[in-house]
């Protein structure tokens, strides 16, 4: 599972009770929420084509996909994320090694975390803005004042296995 630590500031008023609101909005570690990292929001690699899980009820470190465009080296570069699912079922993973595609599109990535959820074939694969599912890791968040009345907001959380 992925551990989260954020911190946000400075925010106006207006922006931080926004993000208070949403955050008390999920009740402590009741509600879930789709995080992904900003700071990486495309992948490295091509990431070409429609990429797709290739095959059902696969688990563990190594996941057989296809869908790719056919023949390009690095299709996905170590540290890429990708997402699998969406809304409640979407889960973030990041591919450990450079990943080439084959001449049918296929590839096999190495994953972490392992896969736990047996999805099925021809489940989609997003590469741009990858997100997964997170709980808060205690029942409240932090938030800050300065001199200058900038707000921040602090919080932890944890990735749906």
């Amino acid at each position: 599972m992925w551990l989260l630590d954020a911190a946000y500031f400075p925010f106006t008023r207006a922006t931080a009770e926004a993000m208070h609101a949403a955050l008390c909005s999920l009740n402590g570690r009741e509600g879930t929420f789709l995080f992904g990292d900003s700071a990486n929001k495309t992948p490295r690699g091509t990431a070409t084509g429609t990429p797709l899980v290739n095959g059902a009820s696969q688990t563990g470190e190594d996941l057989a996909t296809d869908g790719w465009t056919a023949g390009v080296t690095n299709i996905l570069r170590a540290g890429d994320w990708i997402q699998i699912g969406s809304g409640s079922t979407a889960r973030l993973y990041k591919n450990l090694v450079d990943v080439n595609s084959n001449g049918s599109g296929q590839a096999t990535l190495t994953l972490w975390p392992r896969v736990f959820t047996a999805w099925a074939d021809n489940a989609a694969i997003a590469t741009s803005f990858p997100k997964g599912v997170f709980r808060l890791t205690t029942d409240g968040h932090d938030w800050d004042i300065d001199e200058m009345l900038l707000n921040g907001v602090r919080f932890s959380a944890v990735s749906i296995p």
